[in-house]
């Protein structure tokens, strides 16, 4: 139960069992586990055992003095969450003093997007030349299926059926799921693979890939997206996330089908999804402002 917060190999077992997040996400948890231990080390707590749940609350609100945001100190809690939970089923401990604490409220931004009109215009591209066809099929095939940019980089060729018009898809978590594709998306791509034995190198499979015939990288795709959107007079410069924000949005403004956008978007909670339904309601409050008798102030001469 004499366990030195000095010591990282605990630490260290606890990361090897993350094994299965991605790199970034792993950073993470180190990164948030390593502010505990420097907090409980200047509050002389040397065994992972003695921290108790005030003095985690202590952590939280020193965190949140030092201007941390409030998304950021609910991973903060989440990751010493889940090294509690290792530590108690490795019987080093006997109760877990981050249950039960609340971080801060966040104030959720609502994500840039799209109108459908904007959409159009983004993708009304006139040039016939291989980057330019690339292009188009990357865009479409974003906005037709809501992924994710790394989704959409990790592609390979046969992750595509065309005659369901379903692509296969590795998401966050390696979690794979299946998407329909639209029509202008299997036309664009289906255009795009014409051109693209003409650059890509031999033996490889990305379906996207770039001038040099390698997979594309993310920064070159967001390059080419802000580059599509200032030539296309778009009053603001987009970015492929947005792209995934105006699909989500436009779809839940047609259907109102929230948990067919979460199973379309990979979201492993209905709360990360629920963001669009903000998203609706303003542009419902828009129309309702624009449209409604009572909500326009009516001027009226006055008549003698």
């Amino acid at each position: 139960m004499s366990i030195q917060l000095l010591d990282n190999q605990l630490l260290e077992s606890f990361i090897d069992t993350l094994h299965h997040l991605s790199i970034h996400t792993r950073s993470a948890y180190v990164r948030d586990l390593k502010h505990l231990q420097k907090f409980c080390i200047k509050e002389h707590i040397m065994k992972w055992s003695d921290l108790k749940s005030q003095q985690l609350r202590n952590f939280i609100a020193y965190r949140h003095r030092n201007g941390i945001s409030g998304r950021s100190l609910q991973r903060n809690l989440s990751s010493v969450r889940a090294f509690y939970r290792y530590l108690l089923k490795e019987n080093k401990i006997t109760s877990n003093p981050a249950e039960g604490i609340i971080t801060p409220k966040i104030i959720r931004k609502l994500p840039k997007l799209l109108d459908v009109d904007q959409t159009h215009q983004l993708l009304d591209i006139k040039k016939d030349d291989i980057l330019s066809i690339r292009d188009i099929a990357i865009i479409e095939l974003i906005y037709s299926s809501g992924l994710r940019l790394s989704e959409a980089i990790g592609l390979d060729i046969d992750d595509i059926d065309f005659s369901d018009k379903v692509l296969t898809v590795i998401g966050k978590g390696k979690k794979t799921r299946n998407i329909p594709i639209g029509k202008y998306a299997i036309e664009a791509v289906s255009k795009w693979l014409k051109y693209r034995d003409k650059i890509v190198n031999v033996e490889e499979k990305a379906l996207f890939v770039s001038n040099r015939g390698k997979r594309i990288s993310s920064r070159s795709i967001q390059e080419r997206i802000k580059k599509w959107s200032k030539k296309q007079g778009l009053p603001t410069h987009v970015y492929p996330h947005m792209l995934r924000h105006s699909f989500a949005s436009h779809l839940l403004e047609s259907s109102g089908d929230l948990r067919a956008i979460q199973e379309f978007l990979g979201h492993a909670d209905i709360s990360t999804t629920q963001i669009y339904t903000h998203l609706d309601f303003q542009h419902l409050a828009k129309v309702y402002d624009k449209t409604h008798p009572r909500a326009r102030r009516i001027h009226r001469k006055k008549t003698n």
